[in-house]
Formats: C-alpha cells, structure tokens, sequence
C-alpha cells in the first residue's frame, strides 16, 4: 500500500503513518461494502471527516477498525473466538494536524457501534494530572479517569508526564493510569499524544507502556495546497475571502514556512491564528469608511495578512487540534 504503512513490530501493535500527499485509494469489503454503506454511525463519523482537509486515509482507518469490530461481534454471535479488543492509542505528530478532532470523533463512533456507554472526550495535559504532594497526584488522575469512563481519556504532550525523573510526580501519574486501565478494562479508552520523537522516547523509557497501546497513529504536518486549503475553508465558514494578492501573499508565506521543516508552525493551528488576526485588521481599516460595500466587507486585503516572525505556539481550540 503506497498511502501508509503497516508494521507488526511487536505482536497486537499497529503503527499507521497517513501520507498526506497521496490521493487516497478505495478499499473494497467484498461482502460487507454494502452494509458498511448502510450504516449510519459510520456514515456519520466520515461526514465529519469530509469536513476536515487531508484526512483521506483516516477515513479508510476509521472503516477497517469499524469492518474489524464489527466483524468481532458477529463471530462471537455465532460462537466463534475473538480477540480481546485492545483500542488504547499513541497518537504523533506536530500540534495543529487533526489529532483531537480524530480522538473526538472515534469516540463517537464507538459509542454507536457499542464499544463505549457515552462516547464523550476528555482532553487533559501534565498540569490536570500532576499534583503538588505526595497522593495528590493518583488523586487528581483517578477523577479524571472516572470522568472518561464510558468515553476517551486523551493526554495532550503525555511524555511531559516523565520529563522529571523518577521522583516526579508525573511518574504517579503513569502508574495511576496503567492500574485504571485494568480497574476499568473496557469501559474507557486512553490515548497518549505528542511530538513524535518525544512520544517515542517515553514509551521507550517505560517498558510496560507500548504492549497497552495497540494501535500507533502518526499525523504528518499538512502540505502547503492543504493548508491553503484549510485556509479557504476557515474564511469560507466565516463568511471572508481573500483578494487575488491577499491569496498569493498567504501562499508564499506557507511555502516559505513549509521549506522550514526543522521549525514547526502549528499547522491548521497556525493559520486560525493567522486569519483571526486578519479579519481584525479587516475591521479597523474599515472602520475608516462610511459605507463599505457588501464585498469590501468580506474581502481580505493583502495589507490586513500580518506575519509575525514570533513562531510561539498558542494553544487554542479548532477543528484541527
């Protein structure tokens, strides 16, 4: 297959790496592509998907876990064994690459097929679990494993949970999430997230870690076409566009941007950022007209693009996360 990577590296673990430069190719079920076809929850899920840009062989991820549970559960129907459905996850990749928006919508796709009683998400970092004295720590990570059960608990930047050593509360933390993930086998699904050499590290600096995830996402940076993409897609919901040299001004930045590969920028994340602080430009040099027509309120000048050569990543919630 050109379009990811399968790699059996240890036995029940999955490492996908989506491509997105490639252009997506069809998988066929023979014998269930027109039940698939029939099934609202995923129809559902890849209605969501269709919204988001790059995300094509996601798409084809999400119907293979789908075929392969469900599947599962006809075989038991008819008493056949089964494997022991594992779904904790890794998830890689640089901020702003589909992560979250993928983890919210898997969950909501195993609450309709069954797998989870809720189907809801919670997002939580270092600073939600890690307490500030001895105790303090399990406690703290225990309610919000509780808040999870029934959905996906998703741990953004999770190897900061091992960065102080072993004295460190964080390592509390991960050993208050491994004894939840058998006191609660089952009832909820875990998802560790992060940069991926980071994430690679942790795992491998806590041997009991990789066997509990079986399945490993990577989310590669978004080309420069897809960010302009996603570009035009944020304005678009917001009622904008960018004039002709607006639209060629944004474009060179991103291939400037994208050529820097060892300096990433945030991805979507970024160009949320970028266009907020556009439509605020819009505003106040309009403010200076006194009747602006229907299409000056709506177009993006070249003058209102700012770019800062500040490349602080600032956290903020999009579709894209």
């Amino acid at each position: 297959m050109t379009h990811r990577m399968l790699k059996q590296e240890v036995k029940h673990r999955i490492h996908v790496v989506f491509d997105r430069e490639s252009k997506g190719m069809q998988m066929h079920y023979p014998q269930m592509e027109s039940h698939l076809e029939e099934e609202s929850p995923l129809e559902n899920c890849l209605a969501q998907l269709n919204r988001l840009v790059g995300l094509t062989q996601i798409r084809e991820f999400v119907k293979e876990i789908y075929a392969w549970l469900e599947i599962n559960k006809r075989r038991r129907a008819v008493g056949l064994m089964t494997e022991q459905q594992v779904l904790h996850m890794v998830f890689t990749g640089n901020p702003g690459t589909g992560k979250t928006t993928v983890a919210r919508i898997l969950a909501q796709l195993f609450k309709e097929i069954g797998i989870l009683s809720k189907g809801h998400l919670i997002e939580v970092e270092r600073a939600d679990l890690v307490g500030e004295y001895i105790g303090h720590t399990a406690q703290k990570t225990r309610e919000h494993v509780k808040k999870a059960l029934g959905g996906i608990l998703f741990i953004d930047e999770a190897y900061s949970l091992a960065r102080g050593g072993e004295k460190d509360f964080g390592k509390e933390a991960i050993d208050t999430l491994v004894k939840s993930m058998e006191d609660y086998r089952n009832h909820f699904i875990l998802i560790l997230a992060g940069y991926s050499e980071e994430m690679e590290y942790f795992l491998r600096m806590n041997p009991g870690l990789p066997s509990r995830f079986p399945i490993h996402l990577h989310f590669p940076d978004f080309s420069k076409e897809q960010l302009m993409q996603i570009t035009e897609k944020m304005l678009r919901e917001r009622q904008y566009r960018l004039s002709l040299a607006a639209a060629e001004k944004f474009k060179n930045h991103l291939i400037n941007m994208v050529s820097k590969s060892d300096q990433p920028f945030g991805n979507a994340r970024y160009i949320r950022n970028v266009i907020e602080q556009a439509i605020r430009h819009h505003a106040v040099r309009l403010l200076r007209m006194r009747y602006p027509s229907k299409d000056e309120l709506m177009t993006i000048h070249s003058e209102d693009l700012v770019f800062s050569s500040h490349r602080k990543e600032q956290k903020v919630h999009s579709w894209y996360n």
